[in-house]
Parts: C-alpha cells; sequence; structure tokens
C-alpha cells in the first residue's frame, strides 16, 4: 500500500512514449486515437497520466478526467488513486509514475506518457535531486513573511542570489519553498539545480512529442472547457468534497478554488467560466515555458503525430 514515503523504483527499460503539451491543447483525445490506432496494428498500450489532479477521487468535472467507458476501453494509470484529503508531493507522483509504467512494461505493452504538468513529468523521466521538505519549517517562513513575496525575495537574494534571480520577486511559493530548503539543509537552494539542467532521460527508449496549438486557438478551447466544466456540475462537485477535509494540494486545482469562491458568497457565479478560463490561459502559459525549454518536446501536428506513431 502507497504511505506517501519516498521508494526506491528500478526504472524499466521498456519504450516510453510521452504526449505532451498545455492543458486544452486535445492531449487526451489524440491520445485515445493512437492507443486504438496501435491496437489495431496488434502493439499494445497503456496511458500514464501526468496530471497532479486526475490522481484525486471525486475531482472529475474541474480536472477533465476521462470517463469510465473510456477507461474501459483504453486503460489509463494515475487516476482515482488518492483521496483529496491526500497530499501529493512531487517525489510521491515520480514513485508511483515508474511504478506504473514498470507494471505496463512487465505486462509487454508499451507505456504512453500523457499531461500537462512540466515539472511531474521532468520528475518521472529524468534523474532530478528534490530536497527535503519539513511542512513546519516551511510555515515558518511563511509566517515570517506573511505573503509578502517582496520581503521573502529579499531576504533570498542575500542568502542564495542565484536562486532569487531565477525564481524573481512574484513567485511567492517558489521563494517560501527554496528558503524551506535553505533552512532544512544548509546548502543553497541553487546548488539543487545542476541536474535540472540537463535533459538526460533514465528511460533510453524514450519518445516524445507535443501539441502547442496556436494563441487563439488555444484561448478558444480553454474558454470552451471552462463552460463545459460548469454545464456539467463544477459547482456541486465542489459542494460535495466540501464534506471532507483537502489537501492543500487538491484545495488549489484550478476551477475548484474559484468554485470555492462562489460558494462562500466570494465572487458571482456569472463570472465563474471567466475566471476559471482566465487562470486556466495563465497556467497554460507556464506550461508553455516548461515545454519550451526542453529540447526534447518539439512541436508536433496532431496529424503528424498520429500517423507517425500509429503503427510503430
Amino acid at each position: 500500500m502507497d504511505d506517501g514515503q519516498p521508494r526506491t523504483i528500478e526504472v524499466s527499460a521498456g519504450p516510453v512514449r510521452a504526449l505532451l503539451g498545455p492543458t486544452a491543447s486535445g492531449k487526451s483525445t489524440l491520445a485515445l486515437r493512437i492507443v486504438e490506432a496501435q491496437a489495431r496494428a496488434g502493439l499494445a498500450t497503456e496511458v500514464v497520466a501526468v496530471d497532479a489532479f486526475t490522481v484525486y477521487r471525486g475531482m472529475d468535472v474541474g480536472t477533465a478526467k476521462p470517463d469510465g467507458a473510456t477507461r474501459a476501453r483504453v486503460p489509463h494509470h494515475l487516476v482515482d488513486v488518492l483521496d483529496p484529503s491526500e497530499e501529493l508531493t512531487v517525489v510521491r507522483f515520480r514513485d508511483l509514475a515508474r511504478e506504473a509504467i514498470a507494471a505496463v512494461h512487465a505486462r509487454g505493452a508499451m507505456a504512453l506518457l500523457v499531461g500537462g504538468s512540466g515539472l511531474y513529468w521532468r520528475a518521472v523521466v529524468d534523474d532530478l535531486s528534490f530536497p527535503p521538505t519539513d511542512p513546519d519549517v516551511r510555515r515558518a517562513v511563511e509566517e515570517r513573511h506573511s505573503g509578502d513575496a517582496d520581503a521573502a525575495h529579499a531576504e533570498l537574494a542575500e542568502r542564495d542570489p542565484v536562486a532569487a534571480a531565477d525564481i524573481g520577486a512574484r513567485n511567492l511559493r517558489r521563494l517560501v519553498r527554496a528558503l524551506e530548503v535553505i533552512e532544512l539543509t544548509g546548502r543553497r537552494f541553487s546548488d539543487w539545480d545542476d541536474a535540472w539542467r540537463r535533459y538526460e532521460s533514465v528511460y533510453p527508449d524514450l519518445d516524445v512529442a507535443l501539441l502547442d496549438p496556436p494563441d487563439e486557438e488555444l484561448r478558444a478551447s480553454i474558454d470552451a472547457r471552462a463552460v463545459a466544466m460548469l454545464d456539467a456540475g463544477l459547482i456541486d462537485e465542489v459542494r460535495r468534497l466540501r464534506e471532507a477535509p483537502r489537501s492543500r494540494t487538491a484545495a488549489a486545482a484550478i476551477g475548484y478554488a474559484e468554485a470555492e469562491a462562489v460558494l462562500e458568497g466570494r465572487a458571482a457565479r456569472e463570472d465563474l467560466a471567466r475566471t476559471v478560463a482566465q487562470r486556466t490561459w495563465r497556467y497554460a502559459r507556464r506550461q508553455r515555458s516548461w515545454f519550451r525549454a526542453d529540447p526534447r518536446c518539439v512541436a508536433t501536428a496532431a496529424d503528424e503525430v498520429l500517423s507517425g506513431w500509429a503503427g510503430a
């Protein structure tokens, strides 16, 4: 049983493909077409979701999670594996994903990673170092700066100027994390970054495709998805989720925090689709930054990906 602790997972040597891209770029639909085309060619392929939120049970509408019928057609892994009360760290996700990939390979199938989280993607496929974390130390750092990113940045600039320059003065969460690591380890946060500057996968047989639609196309898709979430019952889903505790990761998911504000009377329901779409677009821009920095991620048209992978 998974207890949330880091484990030593042997990296399997079978083929791994990755279909990456910002949210609403069409990854899930294309992944199904690829898996089914490969099945017709006699090749077994299983999807491993690289997503911070589809792991949570009951968070279905807001995560655009594949429904039961889809998962019956195509095996999906790392979907509905945690309760929303459970915290998901990057290291925990890495271990779960590598375990799932090894199980896929043990069945003689190909693993198809599908997702938009650049951080989780790199954690799974690259040999990265992750400094320790401690909630009490992090809380103390947060309380020391009381939400003031400028103050946190000033402290980090004194203790680790390289990290301060890399992170900038606006990303409070990342600034707090850097200060937490310094206090826990006595090492500069930037000292942990060497492996991040290399793009060397632990999987020797890795093939990557990136979906990166033009801005207008992606924004239209994001807007349509936000409206569809509301029509599918996002508010009701969040109302049900409020009945039990949620981890910080689960509570911060796009759409859920905004719907929570509506239920608490802090935001208007008629503005919900717009605010969800706006936050999603900001997130999509960050996703693009992750992938465009990775030399393995080359933007490819969906039809070209399908034709290249359908029977290979």
